[in-house]
C-alpha cells in the first residue's frame, strides 16, 4: 500500500498524519515543503485544498487530520483510531474536533508570532527536514517565508495576546479530557494524536513551558510525539505573559 505524505516541519497536524501512519504500521514516503510555497505545490499534486497534512494512498488524495484517521481505519481497521463503542467514540470525535478547530490553530499562531520576532530558534524547528537544501540555508533565507505565514495564519499580535489569554482554558480542557478517559488511555486513538501534537509544539517555547510543565497534558505530548522538533528561547513580551504563566 504505498502512501505519500506531504508536510510542513514542524506542522503539529503534520505530525499527527505521521504518528497515525506508524501507528498503523503503514510505510510512507514523507515530502517536506515549505510553507506558503507549498500551497501551489499541493494544487499541482492534485490536491483540492492547500493545507498539509495531505496524504495520497490506494489511489485517493485525503487531505486533513481528520480525514486522514478515517481513510486510514479503513483502510487498516486494526489498530483503531477510533473506539468501536459507539459513545466513547461520539466523546473522541468530539475531542479530536476541538483539537482540531479550538487547540490546533493557538499554537501555531504563537509560533509564527513568536518567530517573527526572533528567528534565531527556526533552524532547530527544520531539524530532520528533507527540503533539497541545508537546513542552515532555509533558515536563515526565511524572512519573507516567515513574514508571509504570519499573516496567512493572522499571527498578529492583538490575536495572538487573545490565544495567549485564552491557553490557560485550553490546556485545563487537555487535562479534563485525560481524567474522563477521553485521551491518555492505553489504546491511543485520533484525539490522543490530534491533541498531543499541539501541546508538544507549545511545549518548544520556553515562554510557554511553565504552563504546562508536570501536568497530564505534559506528560501525554511527551509520550505520543518525544522526537518533536523545535526550541524558542523566551521572546514574547513579558507583559503579554504575566497574567498567563504561574509565578516561578
Amino acid at each position: 500500500m504505498p502512501a505519500r505524505l506531504f508536510t510542513i516541519p514542524s506542522s503539529h497536524p503534520s505530525w499527527s498524519a505521521r504518528l497515525m501512519l506508524e501507528h498503523k504500521g503503514i510505510p510512507y514516503k514523507r515530502v517536506d515543503l515549505v510553507a506558503v510555497i507549498s500551497k501551489p505545490i499541493l494544487r499541482a499534486a492534485g490536491f483540492p485544498g492547500v493545507t498539509v497534512p495531505a496524504l495520497r494512498i490506494d489511489g485517493k488524495r485525503v487531505q486533513g487530520t481528520g480525514a486522514i484517521a478515517r481513510e486510514l481505519d479503513r483502510l487498516v481497521p486494526d489498530p483503531p483510531l477510533f473506539p468501536a463503542e459507539a459513545e466513547l467514540r461520539q466523546r473522541v470525535e468530539a475531542a479530536e474536533r476541538w483539537g482540531d478547530e479550538t487547540l490546533q490553530p493557538v499554537p501555531r499562531r504563537i509560533v509564527w508570532n513568536l518567530l517573527g520576532r526572533d528567528r534565531s530558534g527556526l533552524r532547530s524547528y527544520l531539524e530532520g527536514a528533507r527540503l533539497g537544501v541545508p537546513t542552515s540555508v532555509a533558515a536563515a533565507t526565511s524572512a519573507p517565508i516567515v513574514a508571509m505565514a504570519a499573516r496567512f495564519h493572522r499571527a498578529d499580535d492583538v490575536t495572538v495576546h487573545a490565544d495567549l489569554r485564552a491557553l490557560p482554558g485550553l490546556i485545563d480542557h487537555v487535562d479534563a479530557l485525560i481524567a474522563a478517559g477521553v485521551i491518555g488511555g492505553d489504546e491511543t486513538n485520533a484525539a490522543d494524536f490530534q491533541i498531543a501534537t499541539s501541546v508538544a509544539l507549545l511545549l518548544t517555547m520556553d515562554d510557554l513551558k511553565p504552563l504546562i510543565a508536570g501536568r497530564p497534558a505534559e506528560n501525554l505530548a511527551r509520550r505520543i510525539a518525544p522526537a518533536f522538533p523545535g526550541h524558542a528561547a523566551p521572546t514574547l513580551p513579558a507583559d503579554w505573559l504575566e497574567p498567563v504563566i504561574p509565578a516561578q
